[in-house]
């Protein structure tokens, strides 16, 4: 209950660490919501890079989640910091797949979509039933010229920029 008392009291999302918190789940489970909802509703298909590019998404919902529900007994200022250096992480990794879509750089193995080495039988005939593994320097959608990791780059750094903002002005009302 008290993280549903923290994200629908507004005048609790101005300030302090439960207020952060707040944005950051919300925040969190739009992006998540929008990733599946591409793929699920509109049949955007993800690359691997992709796949990955929602972890951090998901790891600050959870941890976000767990410090709202008072689980932690560490007080808001631990998880501010990890959200912020996870959607840091989640913003470099949404970057390396801009660049590997505008060939800047190489990829990782297992985003050209061709052929892994070292596959038994098993995983040959698994594969081939499978759904093909997406490239992950095709972009099927662009919005003002950037691609979805483009705006995933964009938004991860602002959310990671924000909590540290956040946690700078809840030093500042302390006076510590």
């Amino acid at each position: 209950m008290r993280v549903l008392a923290s994200i629908t009291r507004p005048s609790h999302l101005t300030g302090g660490g439960d207020g952060i918190l707040a944005i950051v789940l919300l925040a969190s489970l739009a992006g998540l919501v929008a990733a599946f909802a591409g793929q699920y509703v509109f049949g955007l298909q993800p690359c691997i890079l992709c796949l990955y590019e929602r972890l951090p998404w998901a790891l600050a919902a959870v941890t976000s989640a767990v410090a709202l529900a008072g689980r932690t007994g560490i007080g808001p200022r631990l998880p501010i910091v990890l959200c912020a250096a996870v959607f840091g992480i989640g913003s470099a990794l949404a970057f390396f797949h801009v660049g590997v879509e505008q060939h800047w750089w190489g990829s990782i193995a297992g985003c050209s979509g061709g052929p892994v080495s070292g596959l038994g039988l098993q995983d040959l005939s698994a594969a081939a039933l499978a759904e093909p593994i997406r490239p992950c320097d095709q972009v099927d959608w662009r919005l003002f010229g950037l691609s979805l990791a483009g705006y995933n780059a964009i938004v991860s750094m602002v959310l990671s920029l924000g909590c540290l903002v956040g946690l700078r002005r809840m030093k500042r009302k302390r006076g510590t």
